[in-house]
Protein backbone atom coordinates (compact mmCIF):
# COMPACT_ATOMS: atom_id res chain seq x y z
CA UNK A 1 0.00 0.00 0.00
CA UNK A 2 1.38 3.06 -0.97
CA UNK A 3 2.45 6.23 1.38
CA UNK A 4 1.12 9.64 0.92
CA UNK A 5 3.21 12.21 2.59
CA UNK A 6 1.37 15.88 2.56
CA UNK A 7 4.52 18.37 2.60
CA UNK A 8 2.23 21.02 3.09
CA UNK A 9 0.49 19.66 6.23
CA UNK A 10 2.00 21.51 8.61
CA UNK A 11 1.75 24.81 7.38
CA UNK A 12 -1.82 24.42 6.16
CA UNK A 13 -2.03 23.48 10.07
CA UNK A 14 -0.37 26.47 11.11
CA UNK A 15 -2.94 28.61 9.04
CA UNK A 16 -5.60 27.23 10.88
CA UNK A 17 -4.32 27.66 13.80
CA UNK A 18 -4.14 31.59 13.15
CA UNK A 19 -7.67 31.15 11.79
CA UNK A 20 -8.95 30.01 15.00
CA UNK A 21 -6.81 32.18 17.28
CA UNK A 22 -9.21 34.10 19.60
CA UNK A 23 -6.86 36.80 20.00
CA UNK A 24 -7.49 37.93 16.38
CA UNK A 25 -11.59 37.09 17.25
CA UNK A 26 -11.26 39.66 19.63
CA UNK A 27 -9.86 42.35 17.89
CA UNK A 28 -12.47 42.03 15.11
CA UNK A 29 -14.94 41.78 17.69
CA UNK A 30 -13.49 44.57 19.66
CA UNK A 31 -13.31 46.69 15.92
CA UNK A 32 -16.98 45.74 15.54
CA UNK A 33 -18.07 46.80 19.22
CA UNK A 34 -16.06 50.39 18.17
CA UNK A 35 -17.40 51.36 14.75
CA UNK A 36 -21.16 50.32 16.74
CA UNK A 37 -20.48 52.40 19.60
CA UNK A 38 -19.35 55.46 16.93
CA UNK A 39 -22.41 55.19 14.76
CA UNK A 40 -24.61 54.81 17.71
CA UNK A 41 -22.81 57.69 19.31
CA UNK A 42 -23.32 59.89 15.78
CA UNK A 43 -27.13 59.10 15.24
CA UNK A 44 -27.15 60.23 19.18
CA UNK A 45 -25.22 63.53 18.41
CA UNK A 46 -27.14 63.99 15.74
CA UNK A 47 -30.21 63.91 17.86
CA UNK A 48 -28.76 66.31 20.89
CA UNK A 49 -28.45 68.66 17.96
CA UNK A 50 -31.82 68.50 16.40
CA UNK A 51 -33.15 68.44 20.17
CA UNK A 52 -31.11 71.34 20.96
CA UNK A 53 -31.97 73.22 17.57
CA UNK A 54 -35.77 72.90 18.73
CA UNK A 55 -35.07 74.25 22.57
CA UNK A 56 -33.39 77.19 21.22
CA UNK A 57 -36.68 77.94 18.96
CA UNK A 58 -38.87 77.35 21.94
CA UNK A 59 -37.10 79.30 24.36
CA UNK A 60 -36.96 82.24 21.56
CA UNK A 61 -40.42 81.73 21.46
CA UNK A 62 -41.22 81.94 25.48
CA UNK A 63 -38.55 85.00 25.20
CA UNK A 64 -40.65 86.65 22.42
CA UNK A 65 -43.90 85.88 24.31
CA UNK A 66 -43.01 87.15 27.98
CA UNK A 67 -41.51 90.70 26.59
CA UNK A 68 -44.98 90.90 24.68
CA UNK A 69 -46.50 89.77 28.04
CA UNK A 70 -44.11 92.60 29.91
CA UNK A 71 -45.23 95.61 27.17
CA UNK A 72 -49.14 94.10 28.09
CA UNK A 73 -48.64 94.93 31.60
CA UNK A 74 -46.55 98.23 31.16
CA UNK A 75 -49.30 99.52 28.61
CA UNK A 76 -52.15 98.76 31.22
CA UNK A 77 -50.47 100.63 33.84
CA UNK A 78 -49.98 103.26 31.93
CA UNK A 79 -53.72 103.30 30.88
CA UNK A 80 -54.69 102.78 34.10
CA UNK A 81 -52.44 105.89 35.59
CA UNK A 82 -53.85 108.22 32.85
CA UNK A 83 -57.37 107.06 33.64
CA UNK A 84 -57.25 108.03 36.97
CA UNK A 85 -55.95 111.10 36.04
CA UNK A 86 -58.84 111.62 33.87
CA UNK A 87 -61.17 111.02 36.50
CA UNK A 88 -59.76 112.76 39.09
CA UNK A 89 -59.70 115.63 36.54
CA UNK A 90 -63.47 115.05 35.98
CA UNK A 91 -63.64 114.76 40.19
CA UNK A 92 -62.01 117.91 40.51
CA UNK A 93 -63.96 120.65 37.55
CA UNK A 94 -67.41 118.86 39.03
CA UNK A 95 -66.29 119.57 42.87
CA UNK A 96 -64.70 123.18 41.27
CA UNK A 97 -65.16 126.01 42.90
CA UNK A 98 -67.86 128.43 41.32
CA UNK A 99 -67.19 132.22 41.13
CA UNK A 100 -70.60 132.80 39.66
CA UNK A 101 -72.25 131.06 42.47
CA UNK A 102 -70.15 133.37 45.15
CA UNK A 103 -71.23 136.54 43.60
CA UNK A 104 -75.17 135.58 43.37
CA UNK A 105 -74.80 135.02 46.91
CA UNK A 106 -72.96 137.89 47.44
CA UNK A 107 -75.19 139.76 45.61
CA UNK A 108 -78.27 138.50 47.73
CA UNK A 109 -76.30 139.13 50.97
CA UNK A 110 -77.88 142.43 52.47
CA UNK A 111 -76.72 144.13 55.41
CA UNK A 112 -77.90 147.78 55.59
CA UNK A 113 -75.69 150.84 55.65
CA UNK A 114 -72.70 148.23 54.05
CA UNK A 115 -70.87 148.71 50.65
CA UNK A 116 -68.77 146.00 49.41
CA UNK A 117 -65.54 147.79 47.92
CA UNK A 118 -62.95 145.38 46.84
CA UNK A 119 -63.02 141.34 46.45
CA UNK A 120 -59.79 139.18 46.44
CA UNK A 121 -59.89 135.46 46.17
CA UNK A 122 -57.17 133.00 46.73
CA UNK A 123 -57.61 129.42 45.37
CA UNK A 124 -54.63 126.74 45.96
CA UNK A 125 -54.11 123.46 45.65
CA UNK A 126 -51.96 120.87 47.55
CA UNK A 127 -51.24 116.93 46.06
CA UNK A 128 -50.44 114.33 48.46
CA UNK A 129 -49.03 111.71 46.66
CA UNK A 130 -50.91 107.58 46.73
CA UNK A 131 -49.41 105.10 48.74
CA UNK A 132 -48.82 101.96 47.82
CA UNK A 133 -50.71 98.65 49.07
CA UNK A 134 -48.09 96.73 51.23
CA UNK A 135 -48.04 93.33 52.53
CA UNK A 136 -46.93 92.40 56.36
CA UNK A 137 -46.87 89.49 58.55
CA UNK A 138 -50.49 90.55 59.66
CA UNK A 139 -51.90 90.94 55.96
CA UNK A 140 -52.20 93.48 53.23
CA UNK A 141 -52.36 97.06 54.31
CA UNK A 142 -54.50 98.90 51.67
CA UNK A 143 -52.87 101.82 49.75
CA UNK A 144 -54.08 105.31 48.86
CA UNK A 145 -54.90 106.76 45.69
CA UNK A 146 -53.06 110.09 44.83
CA UNK A 147 -55.56 113.13 46.09
CA UNK A 148 -55.65 117.32 45.48
CA UNK A 149 -56.95 119.26 48.04
CA UNK A 150 -58.76 122.89 47.37
CA UNK A 151 -57.98 125.69 49.61
CA UNK A 152 -60.36 128.90 48.93
CA UNK A 153 -59.55 132.28 51.50
CA UNK A 154 -61.97 135.22 50.16
CA UNK A 155 -60.93 138.68 51.75
CA UNK A 156 -63.30 141.40 51.40
CA UNK A 157 -62.89 145.11 52.02
CA UNK A 158 -66.22 147.16 52.62
CA UNK A 159 -67.48 150.45 53.86
CA UNK A 160 -69.52 150.33 57.27
CA UNK A 161 -71.87 153.73 56.85
CA UNK A 162 -73.82 153.33 59.95
CA UNK A 163 -73.12 155.81 62.93
CA UNK A 164 -72.46 153.04 65.46
CA UNK A 165 -69.57 151.71 62.83
CA UNK A 166 -70.00 148.03 64.30
CA UNK A 167 -71.89 146.60 60.97
CA UNK A 168 -69.28 144.25 60.31
CA UNK A 169 -70.57 141.88 62.87
CA UNK A 170 -73.94 141.76 61.03
CA UNK A 171 -72.43 141.41 58.10
CA UNK A 172 -70.55 138.50 58.94
CA UNK A 173 -74.10 136.69 60.42
CA UNK A 174 -75.30 137.11 57.18
CA UNK A 175 -72.64 135.50 55.26
CA UNK A 176 -72.64 132.41 57.65
CA UNK A 177 -76.78 132.19 57.27
CA UNK A 178 -76.39 132.13 53.75
CA UNK A 179 -77.19 128.83 51.80
CA UNK A 180 -74.11 129.47 49.77
CA UNK A 181 -71.68 129.88 52.67
CA UNK A 182 -73.30 127.90 55.36
CA UNK A 183 -72.03 124.12 54.30
CA UNK A 184 -68.97 125.82 52.98
CA UNK A 185 -67.25 127.88 55.89
CA UNK A 186 -66.70 126.63 59.72
CA UNK A 187 -69.28 129.21 61.51
CA UNK A 188 -66.41 129.40 64.70
CA UNK A 189 -63.13 130.16 62.66
CA UNK A 190 -64.19 130.64 59.10
CA UNK A 191 -64.72 134.38 59.17
CA UNK A 192 -62.87 137.10 61.10
CA UNK A 193 -62.30 140.53 61.42
CA UNK A 194 -58.74 140.93 60.07
CA UNK A 195 -58.67 144.73 59.45
CA UNK A 196 -61.04 147.85 60.91
CA UNK A 197 -60.44 151.45 60.16
CA UNK A 198 -60.81 154.30 62.25
CA UNK A 199 -64.25 156.47 61.39
CA UNK A 200 -63.28 158.04 57.67
CA UNK A 201 -64.68 161.20 56.94
CA UNK A 202 -65.05 162.41 52.99
CA UNK A 203 -66.18 165.43 52.11
CA UNK A 204 -67.97 164.12 49.37
CA UNK A 205 -69.85 161.35 50.75
CA UNK A 206 -71.11 159.96 54.78
CA UNK A 207 -68.55 159.20 57.12
CA UNK A 208 -68.09 155.53 57.52
CA UNK A 209 -65.82 152.58 58.78
CA UNK A 210 -63.73 150.19 56.59
CA UNK A 211 -63.16 146.94 57.70
CA UNK A 212 -61.88 143.48 56.20
CA UNK A 213 -63.08 140.31 56.86
CA UNK A 214 -61.34 136.92 55.73
CA UNK A 215 -63.50 133.79 54.75
CA UNK A 216 -61.77 130.65 55.00
CA UNK A 217 -63.62 128.12 53.15
CA UNK A 218 -63.29 124.03 54.18
CA UNK A 219 -60.74 122.50 52.44
CA UNK A 220 -62.08 120.25 49.51
CA UNK A 221 -60.62 117.10 48.69
CA UNK A 222 -62.81 115.74 45.81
Amino acid sequence: MPIRINLLAEALAEEDLRRRDPVKRAIFIGAFLVALSLVWFSSTWLEFMIEKSGLSQVETDIQSHTNAYAQVLANQKKFTETQNRMDALEQLSAARFLQGSLLNALQQTYVPNVQLSRLRIDQSYSATPGVAAKTNSFGVLPGRPPAVTEHIVMTMDAKDFSPTGDQHNHFKDALLKQDFFKPKIDATTGIRVTGLSPLQTPVDSKPYVMFTLECRFLDKTP
